[in-house]
């Protein structure tokens, strides 16, 4: 496995992938942590275009990414990954619209869940899904997904 890291507005973030595309997006000045394994290699110039894309996300001048990502889960967690793939910028959906949306009705715990183990945020943008009564959780903290949902709200 492949990585770089750098600066961003949300503080230090580590991408890590390999020919496949990316597997790991880690904000590490969130919640979410990661230990470099030392059989991967750091490879600044291999990320460039990944970096370029999610600072200037970061910035408001992108809305989407063009980026081959590989992120490792279950069947059920790259299903429900690749709905919150297809949730528009600046919208939310509730975890129950979206067990609703994948026809598994009663089972907004579980896309809860797959939502948490999100390998790729920002990337995949799992900020996008809340609760009926609020906000919802979010592997960075629930001040992280209010910023990143700021971001994306309309002036």
């Amino acid at each position: 496995m492949r990585y770089t890291q750098f600066a961003s507005p949300l503080g230090e973030i580590l991408l890590a992938g390999d020919e496949r595309g990316l597997a790991r997006l880690v904000l590490l000045d969130g919640e979410a942590s990661l230990e470099v394994d030392e059989e991967w290699q750091r490879d600044d110039d291999g990320f460039d275009a990944a970096r370029e894309q999610v600072l200037a996300y970061l910035d408001g001048r992108r809305r989407s990414f063009s980026l081959a990502l590989s992120p490792q889960g279950s069947d059920f967690q790259r299903q429900v990954w690749a709905a919150l793939l297809r949730i528009p910028y600046g919208e939310t959906r509730t975890y129950g619209e979206l067990a609703r949306r994948l026809g598994r009705d009663g089972a907004a715990r579980a896309i809860g869940a797959a939502s948490g183990a999100n390998p790729l945020p920002l990337l995949i943008p799992c900020h996008r899904v809340v609760a009926a009564d609020g906000m919802g959780g979010y592997s960075g903290g629930a001040a992280l997904k209010a910023r990143l949902l700021g971001l994306e709200s309309p002036p």
